[in-house]
């Protein structure tokens, strides 16, 4: 794991086309914004791993297992 310390409006670039940067630190809490094509998903990893479980449930539904 690579770990940066960053102030507030500092940024850092993954690729070639994503930026995190720091919008505001409150307490415990940090604001990101995150510039990214559209056609890179962006998500908290809560969201992504719900996601991917629902997907997983999904591919598991035999065709028998839907009514007609």
């Amino acid at each position: 794991m690579l770990v940066l310390t960053r102030k507030v409006h500092q940024s850092i670039v993954i690729g070639d086309n994503v930026e995190v940067v720091v919008l505001e630190v409150r307490g415990e809490q940090v604001r990101l914004g995150i510039r990214a094509p559209k056609d890179v998903s962006v998500h908290r990893k809560e969201i992504y791993e719900q996601i991917s479980e629902e997907n997983q449930q999904s591919a598991a539904v035999r065709p028998e297992d839907v009514p007609e």
